[in-house]
């Protein structure tokens, strides 16, 4: 583990050339989410548990829609303007307020990027400077460890409560120091399936406006809440507006990860500046992406609830499958995202090690916790967005694989 808490995962030795690569770009890694799935494919035969792709297609109205748009609009193929298509982001304004409340102004405070990380890593940049710090609840989503680090500034890691994964609060106002410029909050939680409670997120607005520090909120799963509940959501706080950069997704709502659409919403005068990142970067979102992301929006909504309750039995699912390895797992149970943080019973085993010999032995990719901060070490991440067989094949495979008593008593 390296001293941000993350894992050094070397795919078959390999090395890296570091003279004349820059510092921010040395002292980056490709996540584990990432790497775990090219070294199973050199090991051949794995089912997976391990990166956060939902096994839906994207719905048929959103594909027939942007073929339309290809056959008949013959500029569907040049660049929209920078922050995205005129309609697409009013019609993100209108959803953002008939299902959140949030009064976002579709010209001065919305822009279309390329999917939520491209927004959520213009917004570090936007932010941070050299040795500024930035709070993330651990164990916490490995991609925001890279993009601090990218802007040169230092990850502070306050540990989740580990009886429920819920914010402890008091233990980010004292990690707060005159360098903090940021707190990174995504809710429902990747990777422990939280649903941060509302008292907890009201004290982190309240603590955040006291100390005049930015909340940037990473909103990809604020629809996927279980048991009938909802979620708290930080963008509809009025007040906060000037310390917030929101950042949401179509990947996972809609089925549309590989179709890279994403919006952030932030108030002018600190959108006009992650503007020039995203220019920079990106110059706009993909044309066609952004036509499906409209047709997403326009069209029914039913898809959304076919995820959302598929994925609460996949849950279900994979919730009595551990229970029949109690023996070897603690976990708590997610109530919301499609992630689980399964603590495993193997003193003196370390997650990348556990992880490793998981996928070399039994063939099942799973994501080590280190790779999501220190917070995250004696876990593996398990996703449970794949088809019903895959779990049950996976976990049947880990059954068989623990009753060869791997790592002995």
């Amino acid at each position: 583990m390296d001293s941000h808490g993350r894992s050094a995962l070397a795919a078959d030795g390999k090395t890296f050339r570091t003279r004349g690569i820059s510092r921010r770009v040395n002292q980056i890694t490709i996540s584990a989410i990432k790497e775990m799935p090219l070294l199973a494919s050199r090991i051949g035969g794995c089912v997976s548990l391990g990166q956060g792709i939902p096994s839906f297609p994207t719905p048929e109205h959103i594909r027939e829609a942007v073929c339309r748009v290809i056959r008949e609009d013959a500029h569907s193929g040049k660049y929209t303007l920078g922050p995205g298509m005129p309609e697409l982001r009013q019609a993100v304004a209108a959803h953002l307020f008939e299902d959140r409340g949030i009064a976002a102004d579709p010209d001065r405070e919305l822009c279309i990027t390329v999917g939520a990380m491209e927004g959520l890593c213009a917004a570090v940049l936007t932010v941070v400077d050299r040795g500024d710090e930035v709070i993330l609840p651990s164990p916490n989503y490995a991609s925001h460890i890279e993009q601090v680090l990218l802007a040169e500034g230092i990850p502070v890691f306050v540990p989740l409560r580990k009886a429920d994964w819920g914010l402890d609060v008091d233990a980010i106002r004292e990690a707060i120091t005159p360098r903090t410029r940021a707190i990174v909050i995504c809710n429902p939680h990747n990777p422990t399936g939280a649903n941060f409670a509302r008292k907890d997120l009201e004290a982190l607005i309240s603590l955040a406006l006291e100390r005049d520090i930015f909340i940037i909120s990473d909103e990809t799963y604020d629809f996927l809440v279980y048991d009938g509940k909802t979620c708290f959501n930080m963008s509809s706080v009025a007040e906060l507006k000037e310390n917030l950069i929101a950042v949401f997704s179509f990947s996972k709502k809609y089925a549309m990860t590989g179709w890279r659409a994403g919006c952030v919403y932030a108030s002018e005068g600190v959108l006009d500046h992650i503007m020039k990142v995203h220019d920079a970067v990106a110059i706009a979102a993909p044309t066609v992406s952004q036509h499906a992301a409209l047709a997403a929006l326009r069209g029914p909504q039913n898809c959304v609830d076919e995820v959302r309750s598929a994925l609460e039995s996949r849950r279900n699912l994979v919730c009595e499958r551990l229970d029949r390895m109690k023996d070897f797992f603690d976990y708590v149970k997610p109530a919301g995202a499609y992630y689980l943080m399964a603590r495993f019973k193997a003193p003196g085993v370390d997650s990348m090690t556990f992880a490793l010999r998981l996928m070399k032995e039994a063939r099942v990719i799973t994501i080590p916790g280190a790779a999501f901060g220190p917070g995250g070490e004696q876990h593996i991440r398990i996703s449970f967005g794949g088809a019903d067989s895959e779990i049950s094949e996976a976990c049947d495979r880990i059954e068989r694989w623990l009753s060869t008593n791997p790592f002995g008593s």
